[in-house]
Protein backbone atom coordinates (compact mmCIF):
# COMPACT_ATOMS: atom_id res chain seq x y z
CA UNK A 1 0.00 0.00 0.00
CA UNK A 2 0.90 3.53 -0.53
CA UNK A 3 -0.32 6.57 1.10
CA UNK A 4 0.87 9.99 0.02
CA UNK A 5 1.22 13.05 1.85
CA UNK A 6 -0.04 15.65 -0.47
CA UNK A 7 -3.49 13.23 -1.19
CA UNK A 8 -3.90 12.88 2.35
CA UNK A 9 -3.63 16.77 2.92
CA UNK A 10 -5.99 17.43 -0.03
CA UNK A 11 -8.73 15.34 2.02
CA UNK A 12 -8.02 17.35 5.35
CA UNK A 13 -10.28 18.90 7.26
CA UNK A 14 -12.62 15.61 6.83
CA UNK A 15 -16.47 15.57 7.27
CA UNK A 16 -17.60 17.44 10.57
CA UNK A 17 -18.14 15.65 13.86
CA UNK A 18 -19.50 16.44 17.22
CA UNK A 19 -15.65 16.75 18.55
CA UNK A 20 -14.69 18.61 15.03
CA UNK A 21 -17.57 20.23 13.76
CA UNK A 22 -14.95 22.20 11.34
CA UNK A 23 -13.78 18.90 10.39
CA UNK A 24 -12.00 16.21 11.22
CA UNK A 25 -7.93 16.74 11.35
CA UNK A 26 -6.85 13.64 10.76
CA UNK A 27 -7.00 11.47 7.71
CA UNK A 28 -6.42 7.41 7.27
CA UNK A 29 -3.63 6.24 5.21
CA UNK A 30 -3.98 2.39 5.65
CA UNK A 31 -4.52 -0.40 8.96
CA UNK A 32 -3.02 -3.79 8.59
CA UNK A 33 -3.57 -5.91 11.76
CA UNK A 34 -2.99 -4.00 15.16
CA UNK A 35 -1.30 -1.29 13.25
CA UNK A 36 -3.09 1.74 11.51
CA UNK A 37 -1.57 4.83 9.75
CA UNK A 38 -2.99 8.23 9.65
CA UNK A 39 -2.08 12.14 8.84
CA UNK A 40 -3.11 14.79 11.51
CA UNK A 41 -2.95 18.47 11.00
CA UNK A 42 -4.24 19.51 13.85
CA UNK A 43 -3.87 23.32 12.28
CA UNK A 44 -7.37 23.10 11.07
CA UNK A 45 -9.29 23.28 14.75
CA UNK A 46 -11.29 26.65 14.90
CA UNK A 47 -10.28 27.30 18.46
CA UNK A 48 -6.30 26.35 17.43
CA UNK A 49 -6.03 23.67 20.10
CA UNK A 50 -5.07 19.88 19.70
CA UNK A 51 -7.87 17.95 20.67
CA UNK A 52 -7.04 14.46 21.10
CA UNK A 53 -7.47 12.60 23.94
CA UNK A 54 -5.03 9.80 25.14
CA UNK A 55 -5.04 6.73 23.10
CA UNK A 56 -5.23 2.33 24.35
CA UNK A 57 -2.12 2.05 21.58
CA UNK A 58 1.59 3.17 21.92
CA UNK A 59 1.35 5.46 19.15
CA UNK A 60 4.85 7.00 17.07
CA UNK A 61 4.59 10.16 15.73
CA UNK A 62 6.41 10.60 12.41
CA UNK A 63 6.84 15.17 11.80
CA UNK A 64 6.17 16.12 8.06
CA UNK A 65 6.39 19.52 8.06
CA UNK A 66 5.56 22.80 10.59
CA UNK A 67 6.73 22.85 13.53
CA UNK A 68 5.11 21.80 17.75
CA UNK A 69 5.90 20.83 20.98
CA UNK A 70 4.67 17.53 21.97
CA UNK A 71 2.96 17.96 25.60
CA UNK A 72 3.32 14.29 27.88
CA UNK A 73 2.54 14.79 30.57
CA UNK A 74 4.58 17.17 32.47
CA UNK A 75 7.25 16.58 29.90
CA UNK A 76 7.42 19.19 26.66
CA UNK A 77 9.50 17.96 23.58
CA UNK A 78 10.24 20.01 20.20
CA UNK A 79 8.61 18.43 17.38
CA UNK A 80 10.47 19.62 13.81
CA UNK A 81 10.17 17.52 10.46
CA UNK A 82 12.18 14.61 10.78
CA UNK A 83 11.60 13.83 14.26
CA UNK A 84 10.00 10.57 15.36
CA UNK A 85 8.29 11.31 19.23
CA UNK A 86 7.06 7.88 20.94
CA UNK A 87 3.85 8.34 23.38
CA UNK A 88 3.17 5.01 25.17
CA UNK A 89 -0.40 4.49 25.14
CA UNK A 90 -3.04 5.90 27.44
CA UNK A 91 -0.81 8.74 28.45
CA UNK A 92 -1.87 12.17 27.98
CA UNK A 93 -0.22 14.38 25.60
CA UNK A 94 -1.07 16.79 22.86
CA UNK A 95 0.67 19.57 20.65
CA UNK A 96 0.85 22.75 21.31
CA UNK A 97 2.55 26.26 19.99
CA UNK A 98 1.79 24.28 16.32
CA UNK A 99 2.78 26.25 13.14
CA UNK A 100 -0.23 26.40 10.67
CA UNK A 101 1.13 24.14 8.61
CA UNK A 102 1.94 21.41 11.13
CA UNK A 103 1.65 17.56 10.06
CA UNK A 104 2.97 14.58 11.44
CA UNK A 105 2.32 10.98 10.65
CA UNK A 106 0.86 8.70 13.79
CA UNK A 107 1.10 5.14 13.51
CA UNK A 108 -1.01 3.26 16.31
CA UNK A 109 0.71 -0.13 17.05
CA UNK A 110 0.40 -2.70 19.58
CA UNK A 111 -2.59 -4.16 22.00
CA UNK A 112 -4.66 -2.11 23.80
CA UNK A 113 -2.33 -0.92 27.20
CA UNK A 114 0.69 -0.63 24.89
CA UNK A 115 3.23 -2.89 24.42
CA UNK A 116 5.01 -4.65 27.91
CA UNK A 117 8.48 -4.72 28.40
Amino acid sequence: MRASLHDLLAQLPAAPTRAYPEGLPFAMAFAHGSMSVELYAPGSNADGRDRQQPHAQDELYVVQRGHATLRIGAQNLPAAPGDVLFVPADADHRFEAFTPDFATWVIFYGPAGGEKP
